[in-house]
């Protein structure tokens, strides 16, 4: 592949994590605020997390991306064009749903059954894109390559969460969605014009006996349980997002029981939060270059678990009512999401290091849906943990577990280190 060639594809891969990020900006970054700001409960705000189950149970279709497709359009680029343009759709479908009516129920369920799909597309759309990355990155580029992951899926956050909620509390609902499909529609464009290189997709039975399903699924899905090695990493996976698990469905609630506004939870929290992880992900690429990946990932951990301390500060100031100013809330937010995306570059990083080349995308989906499913999972409960607890208890329970999530990381290193 050419310079030039390496380039466009680098791009390309920012565009399409820019525009799945849009939507999961939306769930993840915007509704939990929203859901607040309207009256919900935190154990309610915590059970919207089903809505991102398709995330952590992809898994189970990734090896038929992986197996099946369009020869002439591209294996993983035929996936790519048809869920994007779906999910063009839902959004449409979304800027028409009638948000005034969202206290009835039957309004509730329209909005839970698209969002739900919405997020199925987006979830088949990774495997594919991940898939994609795997084949066309050399091994050097790797690093880079997830970087632009990272700073796609932020930038994303930083649209369909930030702008979304700014958007909301300034224009309007419909306004609103119908900038986020155009937006998907035109970070699209770089995929139609790329020709994908054409890959051997080895038929299954080359590995293991025909019609023996059991072990299919062993060859596929065991990948991790080959090696003391792959066990030790199985174990990072589990770990890795415990912490954002637990804290994802209380942050943002927090800040609406401070007393702020969307707007300013759009726009100088979510916003310049993902500004703050775009600058946080090119240096961790950075760093990642010159110094060993793995040292980097427990360091980038250690300062991101440093990061939640602040939160539970200001937690118990808040909740001791005693007066902060809000720059602190700002500040609390984008050193967050600064060493959470230097975190994430280093660990989908080695992710894609521990991929099979002929299970590319089935490979780095397990991995990652690993850790979305205990992220997911956690975040069911955390709402109703924080109800029962109160913010500065639960925040002090999840620094706690912050800590010792970096001693399977520490082990990992030293066993992978004495081989």
């Amino acid at each position: 592949m050419s310079e030039k060639a390496n380039s466009y594809a680098l791009m390309m891969l920012l565009a399409l994590y820019l525009a799945q990020g849009l939507p999961v900006g939306f769930m993840t970054q915007a509704l939990p605020a929203l859901l607040r700001h309207y009256g919900v409960s935190l154990t309610q705000i915590g059970f919207s997390g089903l809505l991102m189950l398709p995330w952590a149970i992809k898994f189970l279709w990734a090896p038929a991306i992986d197996r099946f497709g369009y020869q002439k359009m591209g294996h993983y680029r035929f996936w790519i064009i048809l869920t994007q343009a779906l999910t063009i759709v839902c959004l449409f479908i979304l800027a028409y749903l009638p948000v005034e009516q969202l206290h009835q129920l039957s309004a509730l369920w329209y909005l839970c059954i698209v969002l739900l799909l919405m997020n199925t597309l987006c979830a088949t759309q990774d495997i594919a894109t991940d898939g994609l990355a795997v084949n066309i990155l050399k091994k050097g580029q790797v690093h880079w390559g997830n970087t632009f992951q990272v700073m796609g899926s932020r930038l994303g956050f930083l649209l369909g969460g930030g702008a979304v909620l700014y958007s909301i509390d300034i224009l309007s609902w419909k306004t609103t969605f119908i900038a986020l499909a155009i937006g998907v529609t035109l970070n699209s464009l770089p995929i139609l014009f790329y020709r994908e290189p054409q890959f051997k997709i080895v038929p299954q039975a080359t590995f293991v006996k025909k019609n023996n399903i059991l072990l299919k699924i062993k060859n596929i899905y065991g990948h991790l349980w080959h090696s003391n090695e792959l066990k030790l990493w199985l174990l990072v996976l589990v770990t890795y997002k415990i912490a954002d698990g637990l804290s994802g469905p209380i942050i943002k609630p927090l800040m609406i029981d401070m007393g702020l506004s969307l707007a300013q939870i759009g726009l100088y929290v979510t916003m310049f939060g993902a500004v703050c992880a775009l600058f946080g992900a090119w240096l961790a690429a950075w760093l990642i270059k010159r110094f060993s990946l793995a040292v980097m990932l427990i360091w980038f951990s250690i300062l991101q678990s440093m990061a939640i301390l602040y939160y539970l500060i200001l937690a118990y100031l808040f909740e001791q009512q005693i007066g902060f100013s809000l720059f602190h809330v700002y500040a609390a937010n984008a050193v967050e999401e600064f060493f959470a995306a230097m975190s994430l570059v280093a660990m989908l990083s080695l992710i894609m290091l521990y991929a099979r080349e002929k299970f590319a995308g089935t490979d780095f989906t397990v991995q990652v849906s690993i850790m979305t499913l205990v992220s997911g999972g956690l975040y069911v409960v955390g709402g109703k943990l924080a109800d029962s607890m109160g913010y500065t208890t639960f925040l002090s329970l999840i620094f706690v577990l912050s800590m010792l999530c970096i001693l399977p990381k520490l082990y990992w290193f030293y066993m992978k280190k004495s081989v």
